[in-house]
């Protein structure tokens, strides 16, 4: 009975660890997905002329340094807040938490948020967003930052795979509106992860 228990334990742990640890699959499949819809004119954010000639979005190769778990720390009584945009346009967002990590060595910290109207959607009520900007940002990155899709935990810990940020809508087409990232949100570090700026 024992033995029975402690088999029941160690997988139960492998299963857990299992959910959080790098998959280079995982990130080949967002590749392949962000590609595909980028191609689709249906779905595209690229204008007419970029659509045209388009094969393939340029990504840093995957990385396990920039696969983490953070520690989330929930911020229940936050006053949503007008998020500034590439527009006039200014949406409301809620700071959900703050997530605090470690890559090489070196503490970080950033803010995740919710949008008030994506959230009264069904299919978007545990949706998270994560913007960010760092030192790579108007190097190889785009200048204006990227973006993570996140969703709520069940738990105080989150996986951050900054191999799947990816660039606001305004990097390929100046018709969109996208959120800034907020100051508090730019990272003194350089992540090597996700989709490389689309133009020179």
């Amino acid at each position: 009975m024992k033995t029975l228990l402690l088999f029941a334990f160690l997988v139960q742990l492998n299963f857990g660890f299992g959910q959080n640890k790098f998959d280079v699959s995982a990130v080949e499949k967002f590749q392949t997905e962000l590609n595909a819809e980028y191609a689709d004119a249906k779905t595209s954010p690229l204008t007419a002329g970029d659509l045209a000639v388009f094969k393939t979005l340029d990504f840093y190769p995957a990385n396990e340094t920039f696969y983490v778990v953070a520690k989330l720390i929930r911020m229940p009584k936050e006053k949503p807040f007008e998020m500034k945009t590439s527009t006039d346009r200014k949406p409301f967002y809620v700071k959900y938490g703050e997530l605090f990590f470690t890559i090489d060595g070196q503490d970080l910290k950033l803010n995740v948020y919710k949008n008030i109207e994506l959230s009264k959607k069904k299919e978007y009520k545990d949706y998270l967003f994560l913007p960010f900007s760092d030192l790579s940002s108007g190097k190889d990155s785009y200048i204006g930052g990227k973006y993570i899709d996140l969703r709520i935990p069940k738990g105080d810990t989150i996986v951050i795979d900054f191999n799947t940020s990816y660039n606001p809508y305004c990097a390929y087409n100046s018709k969109y509106s996208c959120p800034k990232v907020p100051l508090e949100n730019d990272l003194d570090i350089e992540i090597q992860a996700g989709v490389k700026k689309f133009h020179d």
